[in-house]
């Protein structure tokens, strides 16, 4: 017996009611099992896992998504970093990521409005350029592009493809090229990014 199609009425009806705010320190727990839940726990031994260790995210720029049952769904967080040198000066960024949606909370936009929100901070705190590494398709309709970090490296391997920009200030990563290096501040025990 087939399944009977869900209406569009339906889907919205039973979406979830999420809203996005600040990351505090009585997240931690809850966010590592979410990306644990998302990202398997090899995610510790990416590239872009090197630049936050021992950091603090950037000021005001840990996002999380959480549901109407206070249950954490979706988190990003933005960090202080030098996108390579630029006429022999740093180029001031952030490094985006890890951007995830809790299994189960997939394709309801948590992620998208995340993405929205920490995009639109970075602009509003003033940062010119934010850098990730990610899946292009999913990221291009934010403006991210691999053309924009095109002179950019991570300290490790990574997929060159995936390694993605967007300018905030227009032409502020064109000609910048090297090793993506971390510039914040550094966490300390008991800090918000200790768990991290």
């Amino acid at each position: 017996m087939a399944a009977r199609p869900v209406s569009l009425f339906e889907l919205l009806r039973a979406r979830p009611e999420v809203h996005l705010r600040a990351e505090t320190a009585a997240d931690l727990t809850a966010r590592e099992t979410l990306l644990d839940a998302a990202m398997g726990t090899g995610r510790t031994r990416k590239s872009s896992e090197a630049i936050r260790r021992g950091r603090l995210p950037a000021s005001g720029l840990s996002l999380v998504a959480e549901s109407e049952d206070d249950a954490l769904v979706g988190t990003v967080r933005l960090w202080n970093i030098a996108s390579g040198v630029r006429d022999g000066a740093p180029v001031a960024a952030l490094l985006l990521g890890p951007l995830a949606v809790l299994p189960g909370f997939e394709g309801l936009g948590i992620g998208a409005s995340l993405m929205r929100r920490a995009v639109a901070e970075a602009a509003f705190g003033g940062h010119k350029a934010i850098v990730l590494v990610g899946d292009a398709p999913y990221y291009s309709r934010f403006g991210f592009c691999a053309e924009h970090a095109a002179g950019l490296v991570m300290p490790g391997p990574f997929e060159r493809h995936r390694l993605l920009g967007l300018e905030l200030e227009r032409g502020v990563l064109r000609q910048a090229a090297g090793l993506i290096v971390p510039t914040g501040r550094e966490s300390a025990a008991g800090d918000l990014a200790a768990a991290a």
